[in-house]
């Protein structure tokens, strides 16, 4: 791929503040234009006390599973606080090998991950997922979030606690930015790489016009799921990570330039 594999294309980049800059700096290392418009925020809890309790049990867990490197960083520090280092004993896993890397800076160097996706089924199929009958399982995340990753380490008999440390928000009010792109011929593309960022582009934009026009990266076919329900323009990358976002983008660039 050269250099300017991305000449005269511009991407917004929709994740959090802190997490889309490597994707930006790569689009524009290709010769692209990135804008990033987060559509998530990681957000403390008013209240931490349900946390603390939760992690009440880590000290005879089984397993403890991460969702995200934003689980990994609002919890551990508190574990270690409450622990003074890594309960002994205890197995971890993580969803990504980002997460897993984010939990080798706490001191946690043995970990859990799938090898090809990264999302809750391609690490429920690993066969120490299946062998959690009359264990218990902490699973770290945000408030609420997807129910799969739980309810299926229930049916196999685990016991299962949530310990739930961060919120998402939406930081966006509106759409106006993005409208405002799309009207300067500065919007081609949008990366959306959580469903929860998705369903908070979709409400913004509502049938604005520029979105039908937009092409929507994203980094799992479930993500795409509800913007193709809507007839919109979707690709999906065929494998994690940014490299694969950026060969998602080079399909966009006319042969020309713009």
């Amino acid at each position: 791929m050269t250099t300017l594999a991305l000449a005269g294309l511009h991407v917004v980049v929709t994740r959090p503040l802190g997490q889309a800059e490597s994707l930006c700096e790569a689009i524009r290392h290709h010769g692209g234009f990135a804008t990033a418009f987060p559509l998530l925020a990681i957000s403390p809890l008013d209240d931490y006390r349900a946390f603390d309790q939760a992690i009440t049990a880590l000290e005879h867990a089984d397993w403890a599973i991460f969702i995200s490197t934003n689980a990994v960083d609002s919890a551990m520090h508190r574990v270690l606080a409450k622990y003074g280092n890594v309960p002994e004993g205890v197995k971890f896993a993580a969803i990504g090998h980002q997460t897993a890397k984010e939990l080798a800076r706490f001191g946690v160097h043995q970990v859990l991950t799938p090898h090809t996706r990264f999302d809750s089924e391609t690490l429920l199929a690993l066969g120490e997922m299946h062998d959690v009958a009359n264990q218990t399982v902490l699973i770290f995340r945000g408030v609420g979030g997807r129910e799969l990753l739980a309810d299926t380490l229930k049916a196999r008999g685990g016991h299962v606690i949530f310990a739930e440390s961060y919120r998402r928000v939406n930081p966006q009010s509106n759409a106006d930015l993005l409208h405002h792109l799309w009207q300067h011929q500065k919007l081609d593309a949008m990366v959306v790489t959580s469903s929860e960022a998705m369903r908070n582009l979709l409400d913004l934009a509502g049938k604005s016009e520029w979105l039908r026009h937009v092409t929507l990266c994203v980094n799992h076919a479930r993500i795409a799921e509800l913007p193709l329900q809507f007839g919109l323009k979707v690709l999906v990358a065929n494998a994690p990570g940014d490299d694969a976002i950026i060969q998602q983008l080079v399909q966009l660039v006319k042969p020309h330039g713009k």
